[in-house]
């Protein structure tokens, strides 16, 4: 089995090559098709989350130590089975739910492994999809991709999922009858005006940084892109909305972008934070109530949810999103390029 691992936070990926696994008990072993490279993979990469005010969130000092196989998102074939593995055989295409929980927990119990104290995640805490086989825990992680490719359906796992997730916060009264704010334009932000219109969204103004992203929002159907750097980013955001902006969706999460969210909503409006660039932010605590404001974190999906937008996704109403495909040796440099802003869309991993 060959894999991409992370031997040293912040150093190179090396090559490994080991004998490939056999399922036991109800296990199933995939053959990996596709794997989309997501900025948490780079986090990963560098060992820490940046927690503002030079703080840092060291993975080594949560536990998790390399070697590390990354990548969540996965869409691959399976080749073999465990003997208590039932409902799949040998041959099926199937896309996996990564955000394995313990399953015994309260928080598992209720349907939410994703916010599992004691998570299993695939390339996370369990070998990922930078390798050419992959082993999942049960058969009931698995859901076939149908008519998608293996490309297109691997994104899904945590593109999609936390993109759908994260509008299911903000509501579907809210999001179907009022203008949303979207903060960045990557696989995340482009992923989120695919769904906003299966789902029949009114629409969304995108603030990104770079120009290109912009344009490939607006070329996915954004109402308007305006450049998240500019001193009045917020004035702009709303002027192009041409009404108050009842929600935002921050992907980047920096301290740049949660104070350009926070501002640019209206009074009674929600601010949902998803992506994890780290920083801090600091607010004047008079203005939460007297705005009437929402705060709330947003962390990838239920396995429910990732049912729901399976069958969204199956009626085809579903926009692709632009893929940047490459091949398996390629993890590294792919990872610099999305750490660097480089990569339009989402990057695709294929052995």
């Amino acid at each position: 089995m060959r894999s991409y691992e992370i031997v040293e936070f912040g150093r190179p990926l090396q090559q490994t090559d080991k004998p490939t696994p056999a399922p036991q008990g109800t296990e199933v072993l995939l053959r990996t098709m596709a794997a989309g490279v997501c900025h948490s993979d780079v986090h990963l990469w560098d060992g820490y989350f940046d927690l503002g005010g030079g703080k840092k969130l060291a993975l080594a000092e949560r536990g998790m130590k390399p070697p590390i196989t990354a990548g969540h998102e996965i869409a691959g074939e399976v080749v073999a089975v465990g003997p208590e593995a039932k409902g799949v055989a040998p041959g099926a295409r199937c896309v996996i739910y990564p955000w394995i929980g313990c399953g015994e927990c309260a928080v598992c119990k209720r349907g939410d492994e994703h916010l599992c104290g004691r998570p299993r995640s695939l390339g996370i805490h369990r070998p990922g999809g930078f390798s050419d086989h992959v082993m999942v825990p049960h058969p009931r992680y698995l859901s076939p991709i149908g008519a998608l490719s293996p490309a297109e359906a691997a994104p899904y796992a945590c593109s999609g999922l936390t993109a759908f997730s994260a509008l299911k916060r903000i509501g579907e009264t809210v999001y179907r009858n009022e203008p949303i704010l979207v903060i960045g334009a990557g696989g995340l932000g482009l992923m989120s005006l695919a769904l906003l219109k299966a789902l029949g969204g009114k629409g969304a103004v995108v603030a990104d940084i770079d120009p290109r992203k912009r344009e490939a929002a607006l070329a996915a159907g954004a109402l308007a892109a305006v450049d998240a750097a500019a001193p009045d980013a917020a004035k702009q955001a709303n002027l192009a909305a041409k009404a108050p902006i009842a929600a935002a969706i921050d992907f980047v999460g920096a301290a740049s972008s949660a104070t350009l969210g926070t501002n640019a909503i209206a009074r009674g409006g929600k601010y949902v934070i998803v992506g994890l660039f780290g920083g801090e932010l600091t607010l004047s605590l008079p203005l939460l109530p007297m705005r009437a404001i929402a705060i709330q974190g947003s962390f990838v999906g239920s396995p429910a949810e990732f049912q729901e937008l399976l069958a969204l996704v199956a009626t085809g109403k579903v926009a692709k999103v632009p893929l940047v495909e490459r091949s398996l040796e390629h993890a590294g440099e792919t990872l610099m390029d999305l750490k660097e802003g480089r990569i339009v869309g989402r990057a695709i991993l294929k052995p």
